[in-house]
């Protein structure tokens, strides 16, 4: 049958981060190391509020895990908007379990994607790909 191509592309990631009760930072990142045939690293950065043009080029893609939106709302907004101001593309992952996704980013995302490694790694290559 035919061969996948393979794609060498290393994606840098910024992923949000914050105060995490339901461990789902963590648990995306195991979804991403659980397929060994997508590269990717993470770009972090200390603070949200002034993430410069600089910081930008080298993203390509950032990811905001939703159920993390309601105890870290200032640093999600502020990654929003910076990766808006400098058109990056934002994946949205849905919150693990019955929360909502919040409205106001389910306007300005690229993608909103669940919790299957397969779906997460074909949206992140997708949202690259479409910013290209």
């Amino acid at each position: 049958m035919f061969e996948e191509e393979k794609d060498d592309k290393i994606y840098n990631l910024l992923i949000s981060k914050g105060i995490d009760g339901n461990s789902e930072y963590s648990n995306f990142v195991e979804k991403l190391y659980s397929k060994n045939d997508f590269l990717w690293k993470e770009s972090v950065a200390g603070f949200y509020s002034n993430l410069s043009e600089n910081f930008f080029s080298k993203i390509d893609v950032i990811v905001i895990l939703s159920g993390l939106y309601s105890k870290n709302k200032e640093d999600i907004d502020n990654i929003v908007e910076a990766a808006i101001k400098y058109k990056k593309p934002i994946v949205l992952v849905k919150p693990q379990g019955m929360e909502d996704i919040p409205e106001n980013l389910e306007k300005v995302v690229t993608d909103i994607v669940g919790w299957n490694a397969n779906c997460i790694i074909d949206t992140l290559k997708e949202a690259t790909a479409d910013s290209s």
